[in-house]
């Protein structure tokens, strides 16, 4: 029995990048005797062959496979430092103010790095910075930027 090479136009099972799935495609292009590009047959998307993928042979046949023991890994895995909350951030920064002395807020207002306000939803906050018309203030739910005249 003669094996016939492959031409446009014949079938091969290829994996569809549309369909994500192992089809049935129809051969549209060949280079140096390989199939190049493929139409599938199921959605009618055109894209470059990906051939069945053979297993991988463990072991010659007879032979009987020996089981590979990884070793453990001797990189160091990074440690990350823990998370200051928002909350323990405001409270050192609010410790050493009087809270009496917070200046309302109004989007008009024009407002001084470090100072305290009060904030009719998010309560009293330090501003940390300021630039063009706006002001970011650290609050005990987070830090908040807001509008400022500046």
């Amino acid at each position: 029995m003669e094996r016939r090479v492959a031409t446009a136009g014949d079938p091969v099972e290829s994996q569809c990048t549309r369909c994500k799935a192992l089809l049935n495609h129809t051969i549209i292009a060949m280079v140096a005797g390989k199939v190049a590009r493929v139409k599938c047959n199921t959605c009618g998307s055109e894209h470059n062959h990906r051939p069945v993928k053979e297993a991988k042979v463990a072991a010659v046949k007879g032979a009987k496979a020996e089981k590979v023991i990884k070793a453990p890994s001797t990189r160091a895995k990074a440690v990350k430092a823990p998370a200051i909350s928002d909350e323990a951030v405001w409270e050192e920064l609010i410790r050493p103010l009087d809270p009496d002395l917070a200046v309302p807020y109004s989007m008009d207002g024009k407002f001084r790095i470090n100072s305290l306000l009060t904030h009719p939803t998010f309560g009293i906050g330090m501003i940390s910075s300021s630039q063009s018309g706006k002001i970011e203030v650290v609050f005990k739910a987070g830090r908040k930027l807001l509008r400022s005249a500046c």
